[in-house]
């Protein structure tokens, strides 16, 4: 019965993306939603997009070995970033008319910039997508009853998400996200009332989180070491997670500016509120069931995500099976064609299209369905060889953009004197430190990230402040809008 379940919530699912991809007329369309979209459906695609498979599986797991101190960067760091990028950047994203995040930097810096930013934000995207396809597949091999091997479940998930992106993309998006946030929110609510209910009720669940001190961010008798961990957890999201193609696909996806704005504020908060859900469920297993307490500290990262699935499959009635399993395949689905379509996106128009700029908008529709393929071909092979937490897979994808791509997203917003050279020394510098560190001072008080951050803010002063070797190639923020409108004035 619940299989049968399932294989019909995936032939649903790609019949709404199928269904959403007609709307695709051009590279906007598949890109952006052709800017096309009410709140409703913003607030649905930031929400979806954001709450995936770590959020129900690692997240919650990790927060029942380490209490809230283990998780600075989900949903905290998460909610931050999706704040910031909507108070921010909402408004200067959607008055530039861009395609990608890496036209901003091909605005403000010129081409060269351009290339570097977009490979630093596509190769962030591997271990995130990756860690999707490893869910997806968790959940086919556990509803299987192990029929199914782990590798080919992976396989069979990941061609799923990939048809119905690879037709629709930024509709096929919408639509689903939307279908699959009402699951989420029905879905899970639901088997944690009943959850709840069966550890003795929420207060008893919260109280036994107290007496454990699993909701203290830092314990009373931390080190510095510890704290240098929370901030860099904390940072790492909180900062890298804003120069992504994600997140500014959602906010330019939509109708207009306000409703950029407020369909990701909006998206943020329902995120930060409802990512407590499913950590809830999870130490409500714990209280149920203190032996589990063993399980959550095993060493190897699937055993851990393993362990909520199993527990709802041995332990709840079926209608709570159902429903917990489509919304974990919503969560997992609805981020999985995201975090495909966000790297395509980027890497055609900003790593591909200046090498060839007269491409028709045919061929580059064609260019970005087979970059999509490409993608999760690389992607799949992370996921079949790695032996990281989702968690952790989630947390290493923004050390790249930490590094290379949030200071001069920020300078180039706000610093008039942010320069092409400043970009280049500051990304340079990033990089080189943070790889420096990680190869050579991997476990020192300031983790390696936070290194290679500080390097780049130093390099971005450096390099636009000394006097100026490289020809400067963008233009201002002001000019870039102002040549913007002219071109929109002249098209109606």
């Amino acid at each position: 019965m619940l299989v049968t379940f399932v294989v019909i919530y995936m032939l649903i699912t790609i019949g709404i993306g199928l269904m959403a991809a007609r709307k695709v007329a051009n590279a906007k369309d598949y890109l952006v939603a052709g800017r096309s979209l009410p709140l409703y459906m913003n607030v649905a695609t930031v929400f979806a997009t954001w709450f995936g498979a770590e959020t129900v599986l690692a997240v919650s797991a990790t927060f029942a070995m380490s209490g809230l101190g283990g998780i600075p960067g989900d949903p905290f760091g998460a909610s931050a970033a999706l704040f910031l990028a909507a108070l921010l950047f909402a408004r200067l994203f959607y008055r530039l008319n861009l395609l990608t995040i890496g036209d901003f930097y091909k605005k403000r810096y010129g081409k060269g910039v351009e290339v570097l930013t977009s490979i630093a934000i596509t190769l962030s995207y591997l271990g995130w997508t990756s860690a999707q396809m490893t869910a997806l597949g968790l959940v086919i091999h556990i509803l299987s009853a192990g029929t199914i091997e782990l590798n080919h479940a992976i396989l069979g998930g990941a061609a799923v998400v990939m048809i119905y992106t690879m037709f629709g993309g930024m509709w096929s998006v919408a639509f689903t996200d939307l279908f699959q946030t009402v699951i989420i929110l029905i879905g899970l609510s639901l088997v944690a009332f009943l959850v709840g209910d069966m550890a003795g009720g929420m207060g008893k669940v919260v109280d036994h989180a107290v007496a454990a001190g699993k909701l203290q961010f830092i314990s009373p008798d931390a080190d510095a070491a510890a704290i240098w961990a929370l901030a860099a957890g904390f940072l790492t999201v909180a900062f890298g997670s804003v120069p992504q193609q994600d997140v500014f696909q959602r906010m330019t996806s939509a109708k207009d500016e306000k409703t950029a704005v407020r369909g990701t504020l909006l998206g943020a908060t329902v995120y930060l509120l409802f990512a407590a859900v499913p950590i809830f469920i999870a130490y409500s297993a714990l209280v149920m069931d203190p032996a589990l307490s063993e399980l959550f500290g095993n060493e190897d990262g699937r055993v851990v995500q393993r362990i909520l699935p199993e527990l709802i499959l041995t332990k709840m009635p079926l209608w709570a099976q159902i429903m917990f399993f489509g919304a974990l395949l919503s969560a997992i689905l609805s981020t999985a064609s995201g975090t495909l379509l966000a790297p395509t996106a980027t890497f055609t128009e900003n790593v591909l299209k200046p090498f060839a700029p007269h491409m028709s908008d045919r061929q580059f529709l064609l260019t970005l369905r087979i970059v999509l393929v490409t993608f999760t071909l690389g992607a799949l092979l992370f996921a079949l060889n790695s032996r990281s937490t989702m968690y952790e897979m989630v947390q290493n994808a923004y050390k790249v953009t930490l590094v290379a791509a949030f200071v001069p997203l920020v300078a180039g917003a706000f610093w008039k004197r942010a320069s092409t050279q400043g970009a280049f020394v500051s990304i340079v510098m990033g990089l080189l430190f943070w790889i420096g560190a990680e190869a050579t001072a991997a476990d020192a008080l300031i983790p390696p990230q936070l290194v290679g951050f500080a390097a780049s803010m130093i390099g971005m002063l450096l390099g636009s402040l000394a006097p100026q070797v490289l020809k400067p190639q963008g233009q201002s923020i002001e000019a870039a809008i102002a040549h913007e409108r002219q071109a929109h004035h002249h098209k109606h």
